[in-house]
């Protein structure tokens, strides 16, 4: 796995550096405070208010959320098989099997039974409310049981799906979904016979998610939340947050960025707005992004940031001799040097946090440079 790690500051701090001596060790005296008569440092910088980020860059791959396998319900053959990245919605057929269409419709309870007059259950609930919305529900009051206005509507729908206008609906004609969805790909082949639990094919979500494999002792970047900045193939950039971990056997599916429980473990991310500003979707739900699912993204963990802080170069933080030892800065006034003791707080791309009641924005400070 490639892997890459990146300490980030956003914000300028200014610094006029120059050949000079090295790291610099201060005697306090006692008094940190105490002015100077030691040289003028070679270099200064200006302690400035900014914000401090650390991260750590990976690489990872595009894919579609929630895949999982369609298997058919019933003998039959494939007469059209499922086209691959294709978007289907409600209404539409999925493939076909023996010259007629398995219609992709909405809802959480699978096709378990024929269903037909006189049947009650969730089942025919959300049947309806397929029916309705498709516009052969003018007649019906969307409920649990199947009556006679349920089958009349059903006739209808078969009858714009040249199907046999029998009024039931057998357990092969159906694919219930909580969603439009995305053919990932296609797992039997034209012409392929197929039975009850025989994959058809694979679908996914519409909604695009990236995949990251993490290391072991990176566990804190992969707490659900956690935000993320993901650059695309194409080198857009888009945010987004971690919603979970993939379960190894799965996770190098259409993507490669799979890991062994020895090797870490992979997470799933969420990009913001349901990922329709990276996948691009046309109107008629075809994915248009133009990204190379081939091709790998670059993800960046924020693992720590400060915002507001005052900052200086490493290099400007010296420390001091003593009984009361510590860090301070040797700020330059006027043409003289005096001790200031600070409190330091986050690293972050070689600049460093700093504070006390005598650190202020815009002081000069000298700098060690080798």
């Amino acid at each position: 796995m490639k892997r890459r790690t990146t300490l980030v500051t956003i914000g300028a701090i200014t610094v006029a550096a120059a050949a000079g001596a090295g790291f610099v060790l201060l005697d306090d005296g006692g008094d940190a405070g105490a002015s100077g008569r030691s040289p003028l440092p070679a270099a200064t910088a200006t302690v400035a208010r900014t914000d401090l980020v650390r991260s750590t860059t990976v690489d990872g791959t595009l894919d579609f959320a929630q895949r999982r396998a369609v298997k058919s319900a019933v003998e039959g053959r494939v007469t059209v098989a499922a086209s691959e990245g294709r978007t289907v919605r409600m209404g539409q057929a999925l493939y076909e099997l023996n010259d007629k269409p398995v219609t992709l419709l909405y809802g959480p309870v699978p096709m378990f039974r024929e269903m037909k007059a006189g049947d009650r259950g969730s089942d025919v609930l959300q049947l309806e409310r397929n029916l309705r919305d498709l516009g052969y529900g003018a007649a019906l009051y969307v409920d649990s049981r199947y009556d006679k206005a349920t089958e009349a509507a059903v006739k209808q729908w078969q009858k714009s799906l040249n199907r046999e206008s029998t009024g039931r609906v057998g357990k092969g004609d159906v694919v219930f979904q909580p969603g439009r969805v995305r053919v990932v790909s296609a797992d039997a082949a034209l012409a392929d016979q197929v039975g009850p639990d025989t994959a058809v094919l694979t679908v996914a979500s519409t909604r695009l998610v990236v995949r990251a494999q993490l290391d072991r002792d990176d566990g804190a970047l992969a707490a659900t939340g956690t935000e993320v900045r993901v650059t695309l193939p194409s080198g857009r950039t888009a945010a987004g947050k971690v919603v979970g971990t993939v379960r190894p056997e799965t996770s190098g599916e259409g993507g490669g960025t799979g890991g062994s429980a020895q090797n870490g473990f992979t997470v799933e991310i969420a990009l913001d707005g349901d990922g329709s500003a990276a996948s691009g979707q046309d109107a008629s739900g075809q994915d248009a992004s133009g990204e190379d699912t081939r091709a790998p993204a670059s993800v960046t963990f924020v693992s720590e940031s400060r915002e507001g802080v005052l900052a200086v170069p490493v290099e400007a933080v010296v420390a001091l001799r003593g009984a009361n030892g510590g860090y301070g800065l040797q700020v330059v006034e006027n043409g003289r040097t005096r001790r200031v003791r600070v409190e330091t707080g986050m690293t972050a791309d070689g600049r460093i946090e700093v504070g006390g009641p005598g650190v202020r924005e815009g002081m000069k400070v000298g700098v060690a440079t080798s």
